[in-house]
């Protein structure tokens, strides 16, 4: 394990969106990061953060950020490894330009997920895909949607053990996963909305490439098939999955409760500083789990299930629930980044 003598500077791409500021929280006190550089939109370069920011997140902005004077995201810094939460609508270019230039991209955004040398990183369960980065020479990687983290560490105990064939999901998904200028309380207020663009797509094809296996230098996709219905729904945080398997042969409830609560996360991964003590956690509530009491679970980090029951169509059917922005988002990003120091995939300089 490469873990760091010290605290290993780092830079922030879209410092001043939903997810930004979750990493910006994140990062403050990273017992191995230190944020030096904050990078974000022309209309906000040469400002103090404090100043740029629309400060959504219920603590202050941590004093050692407030004053960094924001950067053009297009601008190489010293730094090794960048964080990215920028819009997917710039994030494609500007992560190339940094990772061209030798410097170790970790994005949230979607633009590179499905690169065929962009390994797509849940460390739980395939932090095997780094090896499709060439050590030392910098790069990108990726993390999932946030409703495709959830469903992807939901299935995988159970294709490990028995196989799956077919998956039908509906998310109903949160409004922080709209970022900062996504749907408004009007439009929310006594509704739901059955289109998220995009996701859907979304979350069929990365499930598959998560749960792929590494061949030969590149990643031979699950052969699965998922159909998804995307929803966003009037909940702070917290996407909530509603999910039917058909599995590879017939199982009993026992074996299936087994599969998730003994799901072995490999040694060097469980010691990372932002991993949670279980990935995943099975809740025997009949009415579990709910986003306001179980969304905190691993400090955010943990997926919990429930309502597990026979299907009459498939197999099985139970519902999970995972945070957007902390397991989905900037959590599992920070998680994919610490995997990366320790198995010696940091650069040597940007």
């Amino acid at each position: 394990m490469h873990t760091p003598p010290a605290p290993i500077p780092v830079a922030l791409l879209g410092a001043t969106g939903s997810v930004g500021q979750r990493f910006v929280q994140l990062l403050e006190g990273h017992p191995w990061f230190r944020l030096t550089r904050v990078a974000a939109s022309p209309r906000s370069v040469g400002r103090r953060y404090a100043d740029a920011v629309r400060w959504t997140r219920p603590e202050p902005i941590p004093a050692g950020i407030a004053d960094l004077v924001l950067q053009p995201a297009d601008e190489l810094g010293p730094e090794r490894l960048v964080f990215s939460g920028l819009d997917a609508s710039v994030a494609g270019e500007l992560e190339s330009l940094h990772a061209g230039c030798g410097a170790l991209v970790v994005t949230n955004a979607r633009n590179h997920r499905m690169d065929a040398g962009v390994p797509l990183v849940v460390p739980e369960l395939n932090g095997d895909q780094l090896e499709l980065l060439e050590r030392g020479r910098g790069g990108i990687i990726a993390n999932p949607n946030c409703s495709t983290i959830g469903l992807a560490l939901a299935l995988a105990p159970l294709q490990r053990a028995f196989g799956v064939r077919r998956v039908m999901v509906t998310t109903l998904q949160a409004l922080s996963g709209a970022g900062l200028d996504g749907l408004t309380g009007q439009v929310v207020e006594d509704n739901l909305i059955p289109l998220i663009a995009g996701e859907e797509a979304k979350l069929e094809s990365e499930a598959r490439k998560i749960l792929g296996v590494l061949e030969g230098g590149a990643v031979r996709e699950a052969a699965l098939a998922i159909s998804a219905t995307c929803v966003r729904v009037p909940i702070s945080d917290g996407h909530t999955l509603s999910v039917s398997v058909e599995l590879e042969r017939p199982v009993e409830l026992a074996e299936l409760r087994a599969s998730w609560e003994g799901f072995a996360v490999p040694d060097d991964v469980r010691a990372l500083p932002s991993a949670p003590e279980r990935p995943v956690v099975l809740l025997d509530e009949p009415d579990a789990p709910q986003p306001r009491l179980h969304r905190e679970l691993g400090n955010g980090m943990t997926a919990s299930i429930g309502r597990v029951r026979e299907c009459p169509l498939f197999d099985w059917k139970f519902v999970t629930l995972s945070h957007n922005t902390l397991r989905g988002a900037a959590g599992g990003a920070l998680l994919a980044g610490e995997l990366a120091v320790v198995r010696g995939y940091l650069p040597e300089r940007a």
